[in-house]
């Protein structure tokens, strides 16, 4: 018999996706659907799903363990939002009115705004200031259902300030229960001082930076932002070659405002994700939906800048290509941190279906980061990191935007939101 010590009853509805691994095409078009069970765990890891009335035959929950009664509540697996830039310092509300007058995002930052604005921010904020700063975020994320994310750094583009971001993330890890994977991207903008100099920066970057970040162990994977004004397709093919003989995984900021193939160089290269996507063309599509490269889709940019187009989410799966949804939190592009809101951007305003934008938003983007042999799904050996939802059945997920439907979150077994508040310290 199988002995728990954390136990959910009365699971009106588990919602998991497709596949435990990854949904990729015509298989994101569903998911497993069932009824009136319950799901148990040891040492934050799930243990046991099954029916309710077999629950007595085959696990009982230990002396002193917890049960929690979801009372019919749908449960989903924690979400996972597989792109973020947690770590920076100040807003950027300023630009935004700007924007709402017609300034666009290149000519805020050919004017010395942008990234290069939040950069001398986050180079004068202190460690803990800024570690600070990530928890009230990450608070926010945990309460709409986030319990993995991706945070890049690039916001330093300088030694000191790159590894600052990254040791805050690391910082995180004891302080706030939403797990993070960190990705170094001091390849984020181009900083003065190499100005009309890419190949250096990038040496720069692979010489005197890259090297320490191994050495702390402070990420395990390399990004890119290779687009017009930024980083070239033979700088991105030169650096992320480079980075991934070091031993990084590699991402791409790839085909954002223009197309310059960069989707393609990602699935060559064998990049886990490549990532934005709204300016990519139908060879791209052709090349990445073969690969076993991730299209993270961030609808979000596309809402928040009102570019009035967004990536071609249905076109990539119906190519058999595999597509993630991720907020891109950010202060410049996408000051948006619910992965819920996400959700309903993937339905509302890419034509998504339900079940495709809830598989991009949990075992796809698990899979975009890595992770998906540990979260993105409900399965035996999992991480228990579960969502209970107040509403009668995944369909209403999408049906009724705007409400507040997360009551509780398990993360690793261990109850850190409870009737909607942040519980556990």
């Amino acid at each position: 018999m199988i002995v728990a010590d954390t136990l959910v009853r009365r699971i009106g509805q588990l919602v998991n996706p497709a596949s435990d691994r990854v949904a990729r095409g015509v298989q994101a078009d569903s998911l497993r659907v069932e009824r009136d069970v319950c799901i148990a765990g040891r040492q934050g890891k799930i243990c046991y799903i099954g029916p309710e009335s077999d629950l007595g035959a085959a696990c009982r929950l230990e002396p002193g363990g917890l049960e929690l009664d979801a009372g019919g509540a749908v449960a989903l697996p924690g979400l996972v939002d597989p792109h973020s830039h947690l770590p920076f310092a100040g807003t950027r509300q300023d630009e935004f009115q700007l924007k709402l007058q017609g300034v666009s995002y290149q000519e805020i930052a050919a004017g010395g705004g942008g990234i290069k604005g939040t950069v001398r921010k986050t180079r004068a904020i202190g460690l803990e200031e800024l570690v600070a700063a990530c928890c009230r975020r990450l608070d926010c994320m945990l309460l709409s259902g986030t319990t993995t994310l991706e945070a890049k750094s690039g916001y330093g583009l300088d030694l000191e300030t790159e590894l600052k971001q990254l040791r805050a993330l690391r910082a995180l890890a004891g302080r706030h229960p939403v797990a993070i994977v960190p990705t170094f991207m001091g390849a984020h903008e181009i900083p003065d001082e190499f100005r009309g100099r890419n190949r250096d920066y990038l040496e720069h970057l692979l010489r005197s930076i890259l090297p320490q970040v191994l050495e702390e162990r402070l990420a395990g994977f390399v990004d890119i932002f290779c687009e017009e004004g930024y980083f070239s397709y033979a700088d991105a093919e030169f650096y992320l070659g480079r980075a991934a003989a070091l031993g990084f995984k590699t991402k791409m900021h790839a085909d954002e405002f223009t197309s310059n193939n960069a989707a393609e160089l990602a699935a060559r290269l064998g990049a886990v994700s490549a990532e934005h996507l709204i300016a990519i063309t139908p060879p791209e599509i052709a090349a990445i939906a073969a690969s076993p490269t991730a299209c993270v889709l961030l609808p979000g940019v596309s809402f928040f800048l009102r570019l009035g187009r967004y990536a071609p989410g249905r076109e990539i799966l119906a190519a058999g290509g595999i597509v993630a949804l991720g907020t891109d939190f950010n202060p410049g592009s996408s000051m948006i941190s619910s992965q819920l809101f996400v959700f309903h951007l993937g339905v509302f305003q890419m034509g998504l279906t339900i079940e495709q934008a809830l598989n991009a938003v949990t075992i796809n983007a698990a899979y975009a980061v890595d992770r998906q042999q540990q979260v993105g799904s409900l399965d035996v050996g999992k991480e228990m990191d579960l969502l209970l939802l107040d509403i009668p059945d995944y369909q209403y997920l999408a049906y009724h935007p705007g409400i507040d439907p997360v009551r509780t979150v398990l993360k690793g077994g261990r109850v850190v939101v409870q009737e909607r508040r942040i519980v556990g310290g």
